[in-house]
C-alpha cells in the first residue's frame, strides 16, 4: 500500500506519484483532438512526463549521492518541460479541468524534486 499524506489522496513516494502523473498524461492525451499540431506537443508529452518517473527509479538506484542529485535534476527538468507542454496543448485548445489538474501536479512535482535536490546537495557538501 502507498503510504499517503493525511486529507490528500496523492500518494508521499516520490516514484508513486510520478508514475501515476506519467500515467494521468498517457489517458489525457488520448482524448486530445487528432490534428496534427495537438498530436505533436502530445507525443512530446508524452515523452517528458513518462522521463520524470523513469529518472526518479534511476536516481533510486543510482550508484552514488552525486548522481542520484544528478538524475533528480533530469527529472526536475523533464517535469518542468511537461508543464509546458500542457500549457502549449491547452493554449492551442479548449482548456480542461483535467489539464489545471496536470499543471498542477507538475508543478508540485517541481518543487518537490527542487526540495530533494537542494537537500541531496546539502548532502554532498556537508561530507
Amino acid at each position: 500500500m502507498v503510504e499517503k499524506r493525511s486529507g490528500e489522496d496523492k500518494p508521499f513516494d516520490i516514484r508513486e506519484r510520478t508514475f501515476l502523473f506519467a500515467v494521468a498524461i498517457v489517458k489525457w492525451v488520448r482524448m486530445l483532438p487528432r490534428d496534427f499540431g495537438t498530436q505533436v506537443a502530445a507525443r512530446q508529452l508524452v515523452e517528458s512526463a513518462t522521463s520524470v518517473g523513469a529518472n526518479v527509479e534511476e536516481a533510486d538506484g543510482a550508484d552514488t549521492a552525486k548522481d542520484r542529485v544528478y538524475k533528480w535534476t533530469l527529472s526536475r527538468k523533464e517535469a518542468r518541460e511537461s508543464r509546458y507542454w500542457i500549457r502549449v496543448i491547452c493554449a492551442a485548445n479548449t482548456g480542461s479541468p483535467e489539464a489545471q489538474t496536470l499543471e498542477q501536479e507538475s508543478a508540485e512535482l517541481i518543487n518537490i524534486l527542487s526540495a530533494m535536490i537542494n537537500k541531496g546537495k546539502r548532502s554532498l557538501a556537508a561530507d
